[in-house]
């Protein structure tokens, strides 16, 4: 079992920036930023490939949010610039338990993460951006 511990929401006026980060009990090679907004289903943001540079962005956040692991203590980071009143939600770390979630090849050819392939979730942390 995987705990995940999220840390950095708060409130910032539009066009601000947070970072958020994500401390795991143990080292996971497949972790992701999800988020949930208002009246809208979770969905996967951003996520490091397990090998080589790439990074996964959902088209909502291409941009303007940058994902990054430290590798020497196993977080997780979001760097959020740019945050618009859309961006208001509940930011979740998640990690899976098979890699294959977080391939290269695959994030590029599907272009979104599969909810289902992660397997541990941290309680959120909530970004609320003001107009």
């Amino acid at each position: 079992q995987v705990e995940l511990v999220e840390s950095g929401g708060g409130l910032v006026e539009a066009g601000g920036s947070l970072r958020i980060s994500c401390q795991p009990s143990e080292r996971s090679e497949c972790m992701a930023w999800w988020r949930q907004v208002p009246g809208k289903e979770r969905e996967g943001i951003a996520a490091p490939a397990t090998a080589g540079d790439t990074k996964f962005y959902h088209d909502s956040v291409k941009g303007r949010f940058t994902v990054s692991r430290d590798d020497a203590t196993n977080t997780l980071h979001l760097q959020m610039d740019k945050l618009q009143p859309e961006d208001t939600g509940v930011y979740y770390c998640a990690a899976a338990r098979i890699n294959i979630y977080c391939d290269a090849s695959l994030l590029r050819m599907y272009r979104r993460l599969s909810e289902k392939g992660f397997d541990y979730w941290g309680q959120g942390t909530q970004v609320t951006v003001s107009s």
